[in-house]
Parts: C-alpha cells; sequence; structure tokens
C-alpha cells in the first residue's frame, strides 16, 4: 500500500507518461548538452520528467527561437568544494629597488649616461647592486633572485664595461668575446635587445643573437662576418659547433648561463655540456655567470662544472639573515646548496596571489567570465594564462576569441557601449613557426591590453610590460615553475596578480605551496561567475520578464549555461571541430600524467571524472574513442621536449 501511494503522488499531473516518451527525454536533454552522470541521475529520478504541458507545439516553437536553458546540466553532479585549510606563512620578499645610483660604480660615463637616458633607468635593484661590483673584480658569480629583478642588466652592464675597456680594441672580426645561453627563443631576442642598447655609445662591439627557427644560411653569414657578443639557444649553438667551420671560441671571455634551471628543465644538459667542452678545448680561463630565479639540484651540478670559485649571490637570503658586504668577496660555493635545499621562493611585494576552486564541468565558463570580467568590463588589463599543451593553446585560442569577441550580436542597436568592447586574444607556443612566434611576441610586448594564450615558453625571462593578471589555467608541474609563471607579472616594483585554477581534488597543492612560503587568498568561483550579469549576451530572454537585478544565483547559473551552449554549439558546429576539441582534450590527458611522482597524490588521472572534463572542451559528452593515450603519455613522460 505504501508503494502504490508514493508511485501516486509521484505522478505527474497529467498522468504517468509511458517509458518510452520518457527515455526519449532524456537522450533530449543529452543532447543539450547533459554529461552522462547527469543524464544517469535524470533517468533513474521521476522527479526530473518534465510534464507534457512543457511540449505543446507552441513551446518548441519559441525553444528555436531562445538558447536552450538547462541549468543540471552545469551545475548538478559537481564535487564539493573544499574548504582550504593552510597556515598563513611568511613570505620571503626581496627588496626590488635600493637607493644606490649606477653613478657610485666605476662604470664608463658613456655606459652611465646609456643607462640613465636609453633604458630610463636611474637607480640599481638590489640584485644589480650586490652583482655588478662582483663581476667587475673579474669573479665567477651563482646569482639567485626573484623574476622580475633586473638580472639582465646585471651581467649586462659589466660585460659591456669589461668589453669596452679592452687594451686592444675589439675588431668584428675578432669573433665572440662573450657566449649568453637562454632557454627560449623569445628571451634570446630579448636579451639581444638590452645588450644592443647598452652598447649604443660602443658601436665597434657588435652583438648577434643565433636561435632556432631562424635560417641557418643567413646565421653562417653573420658568423663569418664576426659577432662579438654572442646570444644563442643551447640547441641552435650546438648546431652550429658540429656543422659551421667559421665559429671558434679562441678570444671568449665570458660564459653567461642565464635561466639556468630552465636550459636544464627543457632537456638541454647534454647540449650545455657539448658546449663547455668546445669553450674549454679553445679557451680554458675565461669569467663564467649562472642567474636563475631557482636553484635546483641540476644547477648545483652545472656549477660544479662550470664556475671556478665562484661568490654566491642570493638576494632573499640577505634578507632572511645579517646581510653581508657586497664587497665581501671569499663566499665559497658551497653557500649556493644551502640555497638548494631551502627551495623557499622570493615572491615581489607587489604581486597579489589568487587561487579558485572550480569543478571541471565549469572550467570553461569561469575561464571566460574571468576574461571578460578583467579585460571588459575593467580598465586596461592585459593578461597571459598558461595552459599544459600547445594543442590546448591553439583550441582555445580559436573558442574563446569567437564566443566571446562579440560578433554580430554586439553590434545591435541598444546594446551598451562596454557589450562592443573587442577582446584581444594572441597565442603562444612551441610548434610555431619561428617568424610567427617572434610576430607575436613584438605585437604583445607593444600592446597596451590584450590576452595572450601560451605554454611553459613563455614563463622564463621574458619581460612583458604592464602584463597585470597571470591565469595558470593548468597547475605548474612543481613550486619552482609557478614562480617562473607568476613573474611576468608585477616586474621591477610594478603591482600585478595572479590566479591559479585548481579542481575541488587539487586542493592540496595550496598546502604544497605554502610548505615553499607561497600564500595565495581564495577568490570565489561565484563572484567570477557573477560577472556575465554584465554581459546582455548571455541573457535568458522570457516573455514579460522583468529587468535583470542584483546578482540572483539562479539567473547566473542560467547565463552561464547560456554561454556554455554558446562553446558547446560552436564546437559542435562540425565534426572537424570536434575532433580539434578531442584532440585538445587528450592533450591535456597526456600532460596530466606526466607530474612528477611526488605530485601524484594530488594530480591522478583517475581522479578526473572524463565527462566533466569534456564539458570544459566544449564537448557534450565524454568520447569514447580516445585512443593511444598511454603511448602518447609515455612519449611526453620520457624526456620534456625542448620545443613547449
Amino acid at each position: 500500500k505504501q508503494s502504490g501511494a508514493l508511485k501516486r503522488k509521484l505522478q505527474p499531473p497529467h498522468g504517468n507518461p509511458p517509458v518510452k516518451r520518457k527515455r526519449k527525454l532524456s537522450t533530449n536533454t543529452f543532447r543539450k548538452g547533459a554529461t552522462e552522470a547527469d543524464r544517469r541521475e535524470e533517468g533513474s529520478s521521476p522527479q526530473k520528467t518534465v510534464p507534457k504541458k512543457q511540449l505543446t507545439d507552441k513551446q518548441n516553437e519559441s525553444q528555436k527561437n531562445k538558447p536552450f536553458i538547462k541549468t543540471s546540466s552545469l551545475f548538478k553532479n559537481n564535487p564539493d568544494i573544499p574548504e582550504i585549510h593552510r597556515k598563513e606563512v611568511q613570505q620571503l620578499q626581496e627588496n626590488v629597488f635600493t637607493t644606490d645610483s649606477f653613478s657610485q660604480l666605476d662604470l664608463h660615463p658613456h655606459l652611465i649616461s646609456t643607462i640613465n637616458t636609453v633604458l630610463n633607468i636611474c637607480s640599481m635593484t638590489s640584485v644589480q647592486k650586490q652583482t655588478i661590483p662582483v663581476l667587475l673584480q673579474g669573479r665567477d658569480a651563482l646569482v639567485r633572485s626573484q623574476t622580475g629583478s633586473g638580472k639582465t642588466l646585471a651581467y649586462g652592464i659589466p660585460l659591456v664595461q669589461s668589453l669596452q675597456g679592452m687594451e686592444s680594441k675589439i675588431q668584428r672580426s675578432d669573433g665572440p668575446y662573450a657566449l649568453v645561453l637562454v632557454p627560449t627563443r623569445e628571451l634570446a631576442l630579448q636579451s639581444f635587445d638590452t645588450i644592443q642598447k647598452l652598447l649604443k655609445p660602443f658601436t665597434w662591439i657588435v652583438p648577434g643573437v643565433l636561435m632556432g627557427g631562424e635560417k641557418r644560411k643567413s646565421e653562417k653569414a653573420r658568423l663569418r662576418k664576426g659577432i662579438n657578443i654572442l646570444i644563442s639557444t643551447p640547441g641552435r649553438l650546438v648546431d652550429h659547433i658540429r656543422s659551421t667551420q667559421c665559429i671558434h671560441f679562441r678570444r671568449t671571455q665570458w660564459l653567461i648561463i642565464d635561466e639556468a634551471d630552465r636550459i636544464l628543465d627543457l632537456g638541454f644538459e647534454k647540449d650545455v655540456a657539448v658546449i663547455l667542452n668546445a669553450l674549454n678545448a679553445e679557451r680554458e680561463t675565461r669569467q663564467n655567470v649562472l642567474l636563475s630565479a631557482t636553484l635546483t639540484e641540476g644547477v648545483t651540478r652545472l656549477a660544479d662544472i662550470s664556475l671556478n670559485d665562484p661568490v654566491s649571490i642570493s638576494i632573499a637570503d640577505e634578507i632572511q639573515k645579517a646581510p653581508e658586504p657586497a664587497s665581501q668577496t671569499d663566499r665559497k660555493a658551497s653557500s649556493s646548496s644551502k640555497c638548494m635545499e631551502q627551495e623557499n621562493f622570493a615572491v615581489p611585494e607587489t604581486l597579489q596571489q589568487y587561487v579558485m576552486m572550480v569543478p571541471s564541468k565549469l572550467r570553461l565558463v569561469t575561464l571566460a567570465a574571468f576574461i571578460l570580467q578583467k579585460c571588459k568590463f575593467e580598465k586596461r588589463h592585459k593578461m597571459i594564462i598558461f595552459f599544459s599543451s600547445c594543442e590546448q593553446v591553439e583550441f582555445y585560442h580559436e573558442l574563446l576569441a569567437k564566443v566571446l569577441s562579440g560578433g554580430p550580436e554586439s553590434e545591435q542597436p541598444g546594446r551598451s557601449p562596454l557589450s562592443s568592447v573587442s577582446l584581444h586574444f594572441l597565442r603562444l607556443h612551441g610548434d610555431m613557426e619561428q617568424e610567427e612566434r617572434t610576430e607575436v611576441f613584438q605585437e604583445f610586448l607593444k600592446s597596451k591590453t590584450g590576452i595572450l594564450l601560451c605554454t611553459d615558453v613563455a614563463a622564463r625571462g621574458l619581460d612583458l610590460p604592464q602584463v597585470t593578471w597571470i591565469v595558470q589555467y593548468n597547475a605548474p608541474a612543481s613550486p619552482a615553475e609557478y614562480i617562473h609563471r607568476i613573474g611576468r607579472t608585477a616586474r621591477i616594483g610594478c603591482r600585478g596578480s595572479s590566479l591559479l585554477v585548481l579542481a575541488p581534488s587539487e586542493a592540496e597543492y595550496v598546502s604544497l605551496l605554502a610548505s615553499h612560503k607561497i600564500n595565495v587568498s581564495e577568490l570565489k568561483m561565484e563572484k567570477v561567475l557573477a560577472t556575465l550579469m554584465k554581459d546582455d549576451r548571455f541573457k535568458v530572454h522570457r516573455p514579460g520578464s522583468k529587468k535583470s537585478c542584483g546578482k540572483n544565483p539562479q539567473e547566473v547559473r542560467e547565463r552561464a549555461t547560456v554561454l556554455q551552449t554558446k562553446f558547446e554549439n560552436l564546437v559542435h558546429s562540425s565534426e572537424g571541430t570536434v575532433q580539434w576539441a578531442k584532440k585538445a582534450l587528450q592533450s591535456f590527458l597526456c600532460a596530466y600524467t606526466t607530474y612528477p611522482k611526488e605530485l601524484k597524490h594530488i594530480f591522478h588521472i583517475k581522479s578526473l571524472h572524463l565527462g566533466h572534463v569534456a564539458k570544459s572542451f566544449g564537448l557534450r559528452d565524454a568520447p569514447q574513442n580516445l585512443t593511444a593515450l598511454p603511448t602518447a603519455g609515455s612519449k611526453r613522460k620520457t624526456k620534456p621536449k625542448p620545443k613547449r
């Protein structure tokens, strides 16, 4: 009797519909964007059945003219967002600036004038104040300082001072007097630009750059003419050492390895060994400098084989303990190993760091809402978004640009001026042709606003002015990599902010950062999604509805679902775009399997819900034919590719 009464109680007003009808509705729900988990829940719960009166011809007709809204698709079956429990830690901070001017150093007057007028710099940063005097004395140095603290000038100024003051004037045909190794092509271009400015009064010293993607023939011609300060990526230099007869290091007096840990991370250790052997074969004595924001075990090994009785300079350590005079040069290299064991990273004081917990299904709409909030509805922002693979950068660049940049809808009469603000999306990754990479890098460098989607190819050393936000859409594989990514903003005393997006299953990563003296504040996903209330492109149009006011949570969810539907409609507009989304999803999963062993308890492939992750790629269901995942994962696992 009780079960019969319960059945009657749950029946809809118009009677219990036939079983076939119920199945058809469930399938229709799936087509409109529900994941497999949602469909199972809806199929098993009679309460979810839609009454017949909602399916009249008139309603079906109106359904074509307005977006489909089903909030359960995005906001049901998500894991609970955990409370972030972390101890407040005292972050290491470096005093970036000093009051000391370059005129206090024993430098050529023309060099001081160039620093003041061409580079518009009057006072030294802490790392420059400590490093320049040591290098002017001719000592080897191991320099550790936070990103954006002015390390390029810390070695560039003493290098130029040393070369311009040589007794016999340098001739172009002499070949390289200094060799600067950098990890990426973009950093090679940036370092070249800085050195070129420093050399403005000393026109007889010729700088040059070698990097992958450029024509070897033209590089060989430049080497034949002569380059005195040679800036290069390790791979391309090894290529020339093996194939270009005219390259020699007979007069090389300086070896500078910038971003040393990144060079090793990218798998260039063997290339660096080849370069060191080539240098040692022709000239044993020279001045060596290693610079980095982090000092790893690999950098210690490199320091042991390349540096001779170096001075260890670590700015963060100077703050932690009683500072030693910069002139004291009897500090031993052994002190550098202490810096590495400590593994606490200095963060710019002007950098605000945030973390946001976002369930997999909501990642795409939340990222889109954040971009709209910062780059459309707030004043001039310049943003970099990091992804874990080249395929994701390509896919999300196309998807976000097409859906968020406006289109015909934004030109409708009566739209607010904000709706017509155009968003400028750029992309940068290791699979791009070098000419295009250089073009994009220069364009983003010069622009006042814009959104750059990139891989870690842009995470090291690049000085991109006015970047106000760093978004890490995929978490980095180590706290050191986290530091390098956020180091693209808040450079040289400027203000900046960073956002780390984590899934609920990845919450422990916050504690890992805290153990390295990195503090992050929580930003609530709901607050970001509420931005969609400002954009009427995602408004749900109902007959006789009043103007929306405030931040009604239900309407925010509905607008988020409209936005998700736009993404899904674009992805499912052709078989080609569906395959593209699957390829990007597969690349994400492959990258996810390559997190180091010590982080597997936080980032484990089995903790991901494939159907939910698929939604963040605009797919309406978990793909059934993602083949060869183990093979692809194992390829990525063997050795990180230099091309990222």
